[in-house]
């Protein structure tokens, strides 16, 4: 079957039908973790995700749950745990077209926390396959697998859903109008009669509105009083309510004494660049290299990776102040950046 063919199949899928017959097959058995639940792990751990919950290493954090079964770079000593139903099954869909492949989400549930001696094992289920679904990436189907975590008793501790898309890459669009120049677009300029830094920019260049959209955020329930703060110009980052602690991104609970009850503050806008990295490759459409993102500190204490304007991608330094500015970068998307105030590297 072509790409063509798999993009032409009405309601009645035949690959589709094939497809479902392997829910509930095993996709992977007698997993084994490579290393007992051990404190090293848990505050390397904790040490790169900055958490400094007392409970740690006396227990693992919760969201550890995958990394006690994972391979590593070398792979498992006794091969692959994947089981030949779920290897059928990617083979299926390659030779449908459909040999491109990309992660899209996962859910864990914890049941009881890890403590170090625990040995893990685990296996995996095909859980559900999508019907054919179209993406911007291109058409295909999503597979969801739910794997269950053990202890060594048999005891279950947490399961883990992991939800990839197998699809037939979309065939790039032409320019409509091929070999027009268009003006750089590397910085945004401000629309005439702006008078605050807080109001929007807009993207200079004749192709704004023809070159690809950048990504959509991704916007859930944990998240999405930050963009609405976006719509009103609002940075806003989240407090505990307990221990007072700033927080960004925003989480459901709270990192350094587990407090589900939070507020929503305005951030200042202000802060200074922790960290940065200049982007030459790979090539984004809807981006125009090299361009700088930084890790952004702001004054309240918490970081944000965002871009930065106003000052050349050479000019970026550990340091350097900024300013929060909103950025127009197409009619549907606003996005917060932040613009260098160092008089010496500003444009």
């Amino acid at each position: 079957m072509t790409r063509d063919e798999l993009a032409d199949l009405d309601g009645r899928d035949e690959l589709y039908r094939r497809l479902k017959a392997y829910e509930g097959r095993t996709a992977s058995s007698g997993g084994k973790g490579r290393d007992p639940v051990n404190e090293p792990m848990i505050r390397h751990w904790c040490e790169a995700m900055g958490d400094t919950n007392p409970a740690y290493p006396g227990i693992a954090p919760p969201t550890m749950l995958q990394a006690w079964t994972m391979a590593g770079l070398t792979g498992r000593p006794g091969g692959s745990a994947r089981s030949n139903a779920y290897l059928e099954l990617l083979a299926l869909l390659d030779r449908a077209g459909c040999a491109s492949v990309v992660a899209t989400d996962c859910e864990q549930e914890y049941l009881r926390p890890l403590r170090p001696g625990d040995q893990v094992v685990f296996d995996a289920v095909i859980e559900s396959v999508s019907p054919r679904k179209t993406t911007k990436l291109g058409t295909g189907y999503f597979v969801t697998t739910r794997m269950n975590v053990r202890t060594g008793d048999g005891e279950l501790v947490g399961t883990h859903r992991f939800r990839i898309l197998k699809y037939a890459p979309a065939r790039p669009k032409r320019d409509p109008v091929p070999g027009r120049e268009a003006m750089s677009e590397r910085e945004p300029v401000r629309e005439r009669g702006a008078t605050s830094e807080r109001e929007p920019v807009r993207e200079r260049g004749a192709k704004a509105d023809q070159r690809p959209r950048r990504p959509r955020p991704v916007i859930n329930r944990d998240n999405a009083g930050f963009w609405e703060g976006v719509t009103r110009h609002q940075l806003l980052i989240q407090r505990c309510l307990d221990c007072a602690a700033p927080r960004f991104p925003w989480l459901p609970g709270c990192g350094r004494c587990g407090s589900a009850r939070w507020e929503a503050v305005e951030a200042s806008g202000v802060g200074t660049v922790f960290s940065y990295v200049v982007m030459h490759h790979p090539p984004f459409p809807a981006f125009d290299p090299p361009y700088a993102v930084g890790l952004i500190e702001l004054a309240e204490g918490v970081r944000m990776v965002s871009g930065i304007t106003g000052v050349p991608y050479d000019k970026v330094r550990i340091g350097m102040p900024v300013e929060l500015e909103f950025q127009r970068v197409d009619e549907d998307l606003e996005l917060p950046v932040f613009r260098g105030t160092d008089e010496e590297a500003v444009v």
